[in-house]
């Protein structure tokens, strides 16, 4: 127990000492846990020797101790001090305990209050309990280590509590930077995406740009190839579409209709000058070879993968008596039944197979003798009423290449003068594309025009009838 009599005559506070005093008395766990800040305790009454044995009692606790003797003195400390608990006795002249911790609870709701009080001061107790709303209220003369205790763990609770605030704000802190990183990440991948569909897009364009050159250097061998990888990459692109086949597999038809020849290259001059009907056994054996050899040529290249098996297919039979495989029915790939179909049509057009052309009509007389044996019949149905179709045509007009700019789509192929398409129709013209056209006039040394679109689309005229701008 501790009253007045236990306090000695060197531990009495003057007046002169009255006001900030600061003791800092570092406890064993604060030594042990040097990193925890030590919290802050401030005494309040208006008589010296109480405040010394509360300094005497609290030295153990290793906490950080300031004192005032009165309220107001106590409240002009708190205004520039932390403080984690406020110790007061009840009676005080001017301001007592519980009006200073009723401003305390208002001013500063984060520090701890605790009331010292005597057995008469219970209603001042209940005041200071409902106004002040203190952690504890103790009685004087007080047990010391009820003092101590209780300090403590008002003071450990005060700092928990702030320390439960403080990580909730860096949590909304965290939390805000995170989603602010997240927003920016997003905008980044989106604008990584779109960069990367730009490229995506452009090595499409430059990948088909490439297979038109490599088919239009095909057809400087003229005779059966010329023009007819286009026509047959063209009508075969059209049945995927009809067929609504995905994006990549009408690409795939598109590039193997453009290569499905691609053979030839190592066929000799006197098969392909030879109309197929008028071919001797060696030279049909020489040309049984084409579909292979271009397999073989295109095998080493990943974006081949779906092509390959088009182009080696499409001289299969849907009976199982083509070649080079005997493939039979839908075993024969889907894109390998559309090729035969357009390939032997256009060689029919042309006269590759009979060595004089036919008439559409005269054509399509010939594939339907087909329909079930040669070719699958409801592919060969499909090319029936595409053909039939009239196709779509756009008004032309002729631009110089100074005249050029970029939108501008090609309206006919353009052809050198050995037949070699340059750019094929509906390709788009970029700045760049017009560059290099405009170089090109110049190192040739001759003027070039283009047929560009020039307005909106409108069906073919009717036979016998010329349409508007063509030539």
């Amino acid at each position: 127990m501790s009253n007045d009599d236990d306090i000695g005559a060197d531990e009495q506070v003057t007046a002169a000492q009255a006001g900030l005093a600061t003791v800092e008395v570092p406890s064993l766990a604060t030594l042990e846990a040097a990193e925890v800040q030590p919290w802050t305790v401030l005494c309040v009454d208006d008589e010296p020797s109480i405040l010394s044995a509360l300094r005497r009692v609290l030295r153990a606790e290793g906490c950080r101790l300031l004192i005032a003797q009165g309220g107001v003195e106590a409240l002009a400390i708190l205004a520039t001090e932390s403080v984690d608990v406020v110790v007061s006795d009840m009676r005080m002249p001017g301001m007592d305990g519980a009006q200073l911790l009723a401003r305390v609870r208002e001013e500063w709701p984060g520090t701890a209050r605790i009331l010292l009080t005597g057995y008469a001061d219970m209603d001042a107790t209940i005041a200071a309990i409902n106004n002040g709303q203190i952690y504890r209220y103790i009685h004087k003369p007080w047990d010391e280590h009820e003092l101590r205790l209780t300090v403590r763990q008002a003071a450990e609770r005060q700092q928990l509590e702030r320390e439960r605030v403080r990580l909730q704000d860096l949590t909304q802190q965290q939390n805000q930077a995170l989603q602010e990183l997240n927003v920016a990440l997003e905008a980044r991948v989106a604008e990584r995406t779109a960069e990367l569909s730009v490229a995506n897009e452009r090595l499409k364009r430059n990948y088909l740009t490439v297979i038109r050159t490599f088919s239009g250097l095909l057809e400087l061998r003229g005779g059966v190839l010329a023009g007819h990888g286009k026509r047959v990459g063209d009508l075969a692109r059209r049945m995927g579409v009809a067929l609504e086949l995905p994006t990549e597999q009408i690409q795939d038809l598109f590039v193997a209709g453009l290569l499905h020849d691609l053979g030839f290259t190592a066929i000799p001059e006197n098969v392909l000058t030879v109309a197929q009907m008028l071919l001797g056994p060696a030279e049909m054996n020489a040309y049984r070879r084409h579909p292979v050899l271009a397999a073989q040529a295109l095998m080493a290249l990943d974006d081949m993968q779906g092509v390959i098996p088009m182009v080696r297919g499409h001289h299969e039979r849907f009976d199982g008596k083509g070649f080079p495989d005997r493939l039979m029915g839908t075993d024969i790939p889907l894109g390998a039944r559309i090729l035969a179909v357009v390939d032997h049509y256009d060689d029919l057009l042309h006269g590759h197979i009979t060595g004089k052309p036919l008439k559409p009509d005269q054509a399509k007389s010939l594939l339907q003798r087909g329909a079930g044996e040669q070719f699958d019949p409801d592919l060969l149905a499909l090319l029936l009423r595409l053909t039939d179709e009239q196709p779509t045509q756009y008004p032309l007009k002729e631009v110089a290449a100074r005249e050029l700019k970029p939108g501008m789509v090609i309206g006919r192929d353009l052809k050198t003068a050995e037949n070699v398409v340059l750019l094929a129709v509906g390709q788009v013209l970029s700045a760049g594309l017009i560059q290099r056209i405009q170089r090109y006039e110049e190192r040739e040394g001759s003027p070039v025009i283009l047929w560009i679109r020039d307005g909106q689309p409108s069906k073919a005229a009717a036979p016998g009838r010329t349409a508007p701008n063509a030539r």
